[in-house]
């Protein structure tokens, strides 16, 4: 076994957090040193994780009380950690972010998106987007991890094949998620204390999503992207589906042809298109607590149109998942290590 890496963990009590808290107590090859909350200093860990009685006695401590380890994730609200970025920077060698602050590249782009200038433009140009599928040669040398989106990697990993290889054509992409309420802004917190918010189906963002900046920023070619959520009743999950259109002569085996000639080797993407079944196409109750991202898609042969289905669990594959795959391909282990859970069936 390799030496471990010793892990501090920033702002551990809420649900990205916890969730990189819980696949880092199993990984053989990391150790968890510290964990923070603010609220929940002086507790400990499980008072507010209960799945993860027995397997820790860490209790929440200050984050001024901050130690030094080999590696420091942050699971800050977006905007804190940009901040504050010199007082991490001194207490790891290698830090992952699990917000939204070091993702977008161009500063501008930031401006637009979020309304507020960077705290730290400067500091832009170090993080690598951290998407294995896509930037696995630039994570093996990485110490800034930006992790990508939930609902931004749902879309760009559905997509990216496809506009790679030319298969769809560069006009309207709609993209439409049916997310679980801790993709959809309520922290652990406010889905105790709002149940409606963390059981109801709604529109929360018609328009305007703040990841299709990533998308955008991630995906080859020049188009115009429509991103909507949607409230589902659901914790976890995102189901993504995307109307897009291929070009006259093409058909549902060029699609086939763009995933396999792009994901053929890929460990955690799976394409799932049956003839016939209940489990036909992906279901993202399948994936809870997984780093799989499973894909589908359905020609309309009439029309030219294509629709794309793309599965994940938000805080696995969308959040903790991919940021512990990240991890794995920086340190030069089995990409797989930690994250070989298959999920459950039935559920």
């Amino acid at each position: 076994m390799s030496e471990q890496k010793t892990v501090a963990i920033v702002g551990g009590s809420g649900y990205a957090g916890g969730e990189f808290l819980r696949l880092a107590l199993n990984h053989p090859n990391l150790k968890v040193t510290q964990v923070t909350s603010e609220r929940s200093a002086g507790l400990p860990v499980t008072m507010v994780h209960p799945n993860l009685r027995s397997r820790s006695n860490l209790k929440f401590t200050k984050m001024a009380e901050l130690q030094d380890a080999d590696i420091v994730v942050l699971a800050l609200p977006h905007g804190s950690a940009a901040k504050r970025i010199a007082e991490f920077e001194a207490r790891g060698r290698v830090i992952v972010d699990l917000s939204a602050d070091f993702r977008l590249k161009d500063p501008e782009v930031y401006r637009a998106t979020y309304g507020e200038d960077h705290p730290a433009p400067d500091k832009l140009g170090e993080w690598v987007y951290g998407n294995p599928e896509l930037h696995r040669a630039e994570l093996r040398d990485a110490t800034r991890i930006a992790c990508a989106g939930c609902f931004a990697t749902s879309v760009i990993l559905a997509l990216y094949p496809l506009l790679k290889l030319g298969v769809l054509l560069p006009k309207d992409i709609i993209a439409t998620g049916l997310v679980g309420s801790s993709a959809a802004g309520a922290s652990s917190s406010d889905a105790s204390h709002h149940p409606e918010r963390a059981g109801s189906l709604r529109v929360y963002k018609p328009v305007g999503h703040r990841h299709t900046a990533e998308a955008q920023q991630e995906l080859p070619g020049n188009f115009p992207l429509h991103l909507t959520a949607i409230s589902t009743p659901r914790v976890r999950g995102i189901l993504t589906t995307i109307q897009a259109w291929i070009p006259d002569g093409y058909s549902d085996r060029d699609v086939w042809s763009a995933y396999r000639e792009v994901y053929g080797q890929e460990p955690f993407i799976r394409i799932v298109k049956v003839a016939r079944g209940l489990h036909r196409y992906p279901d993202p109750m399948l994936l809870d607590g997984t780093n799989f991202c499973d894909l589908g898609f359905e020609m309309d042969n009439d029309t030219g149109r294509v629709v794309l289905m793309s599965a994940i669990d938000n805080l696995g594959k969308g959040t903790a998942g991919h940021a512990l795959q990240s991890l794995n391909i920086t340190h030069g282990w089995e990409e797989t290590l930690g994250l070989e859970f298959t999920g459950l069936h039935p559920v």
